[in-house]
């Protein structure tokens, strides 16, 4: 069970980008005017800020969880 639960979980995240890509219609248009370049740089470093958040998060909780479990 645990391992269908798991599998589930991968596929409903490997989905998720897929899903979350239409709803920035906004986004979409300033960046697609192409008058405006800054904006189109500060949205896209405001993304990858937005991004690496939590990757770095987990990475810091994972480390711990290790570090943890080695001792």
């Amino acid at each position: 069970m645990k391992r269908i639960n798991a599998i589930l979980l991968v596929i409903v995240l490997l989905l998720l980008p897929k899903i979350s890509k239409a709803q920035c219609a906004m986004c979409r248009a300033v960046l697609e005017s192409g008058d405006n370049v800054g904006a189109a740089e500060g949205i896209n470093n405001g993304i990858v800020y937005l991004m690496a958040v939590p990757y770095v998060l987990v990475a810091v909780l994972f480390y711990f969880v290790y570090k943890k479990m080695r001792t």
